[in-house]
Order: C-alpha cells, then structure tokens, then sequence
C-alpha cells in the first residue's frame, strides 16, 4: 500500500509538471503575439510612451478629446450605475445566497481573471456569463447580456478591481484553440463593407473614419462596460461588439456566443498587465 501510495504521488508530480510545461508552451506562444501586437502600436503611436495609457482608448491618442474627457470623469454618468450595481450584488436571492457565494474573495477585486478558460466545461468563461451561471445555479433567470441590470453588475465588480492588472492564461490546447479562434475573428474581413476589426482598429486608427477616430486595438478589454453617449447609457463589450458588425453590415452574433467570448479573450490577452479601469466614458 505505501509503494502504491508513493507511486499515486510521482504520478500526479509527472502530471503537474506536464501540465504546467503545456500551459508554459501556451502562454511563449502568446506572448509571442503580444510583443508583435505592440510593436506594431509602438511604431503607429511613437508619443504613446507607456503601454499603460492605452487603458484609456482613443483619449491615449486624441489629445483633444482626451481634455473632453477628463472633465467628463469629474462626474462620470456611470456613478449611479456602480451604485445600482452594489445593490444588485449585495440583494440576497430568493434562497437566501447571494452573488458574493459564487466567486471567489466573494466576486471582490476579481474582473481582471476574466475572462478565462474553464478548463471544466472547455470554453471562455467571461464575467457577465458567470453572473447569469451564477444566478440560474441559484434559481433565478438570467439577464440580458447588452446592458441594464448586467451591465451595472460588472461595472459594480469591475469598479473594486480597478488599478489591478489583466492576469490571463492560457492552460491547454483547447484553450489555445479559443484564443486562435479569437484571433482569427479579429483579422478576418466581414459584411458588406467588407472589413475586419483589426481595418478600423489598428490600420485607420488615428485617422478619421467618418466624423470620429476609431480607438486603437490594444486595452479595449480594460474599460468595460462602458457608457457611451451614443447609447446614452452604460453597455457591455458584446453589446459593442454587435453594434461593431452592424456597423459593417454583417449579421452580429447574439452577445456571449462563442465567437464573441473567443474575441474578447484574444482581446485581453493582447491587453494582459494592462489595468482595468472600468466602468469607463466612451463616445
């Protein structure tokens, strides 16, 4: 039995290490991306000295805009919304837990883990799609995922992790598998104007499309959900990413489908170390 004992544990020791060997392997390979991902701004916005300013959109680019801005964060639209989000997330459901006994450190100073892969259900788990798992585990319905009672939510949870830094892994091929699939999505030309999102947000950024400049690639993850003058209210990633495919006239895919979640971790590990700052102002 001890022989059998010691061999379960150098098993396990073999295991580990493999794992975690395969999620190093991973993760040079992504970092790999990253590093091309910002050279490539690096070379497009020389004045950008540090990587961290791009938290802050097209305002790290725009001076102009950037002073319209700043007067806007004195007393950002999106306060009452923190506030409404809190008390969502401290109301007890009807069986008496709360959202706090879903996540860990009770859903506080957690948004920059997401989004992650869920190694256990083998897809991108973002943190709007476990405040709805967390309440149909609690027998509640869930939300819609654009805006309203889920958008405060995030904004609440993301407001208590602010300043901390994206940590997102990569821990296994399938996980790699979702951010090539994100990658992809990213680059691939769409709809009828027959553009990518790579078109408005690394090539044309800096320049005018239209009446505005469209913000650059690199630390879109890290404001979310935003509020956005156009929408008048606060809205979630996905509900960008949708009003991103109509505005190339391409079908949008319903928020939190595999195709946007895949988009978004792709888009966070090219914003990894970056600090979160949302809920945040965007036109």
């Amino acid at each position: 039995m001890k022989r059998l004992t010691i061999l379960c544990a150098a098993l396990t020791t073999v295991f580990t290490a493999v794992a975690n060997a395969s999620s190093d392997k991973y993760d040079k390979k992504v970092a790999q991306d990253i590093a091309k991902y910002r050279t490539f701004f690096a070379n497009k916005f020389p004045n950008v000295k540090n990587f961290g300013e791009y938290k802050d959109g097209v305002y790290a680019i725009d001076a102009k805009a950037r002073e319209q801005w700043i007067e806007i964060e004195d007393f950002p639209p999106y306060e009452l919304s923190i506030d409404e989000g809190k008390e969502l997330f401290e109301k007890p459901f009807a069986n008496g837990k709360t959202y706090a006994s879903c996540f860990k450190n009770g859903g506080i100073n957690i948004r920059h883990n997401y989004p992650h892969f869920d190694t256990k259900t083998n897809q991108v788990m973002t943190l709007e799609l476990a405040i709805n798992n967390c309440r149909t585990s609690n027998g509640e319905k869930p939300l819609g995922y654009k805006k309203g009672k889920i958008a405060a939510l995030s904004a609440y949870m993301a407001s208590t992790s602010r300043e901390q830094k994206f940590n997102v892994k990569v821990p296994n091929e399938a996980a790699y598998k979702a951010y090539l699939d994100g990658k992809k999505f990213f680059y691939s030309k769409r709809g009828q104007l027959n553009l990518a999102c790579s078109d408005c947000h690394m090539a044309i950024t800096g320049s005018k499309l239209r009446a505005d400049i469209p913000g650059p690639a690199i630390g879109h993850a890290t404001g979310f959900p935003v509020y956005r003058s156009k929408w008048g209210e606060l809205g979630t990633l996905h509900r960008r990413y949708g009003g991103c495919n109509k505005n190339v006239r391409a079908k949008p895919f319903k928020a939190q489908s595999a195709e946007y979640r895949n988009l978004e971790y792709f888009q966070t590990l090219m914003s990894q170390d970056m600090d979160i700052n949302g809920p945040s102002v965007r036109k």
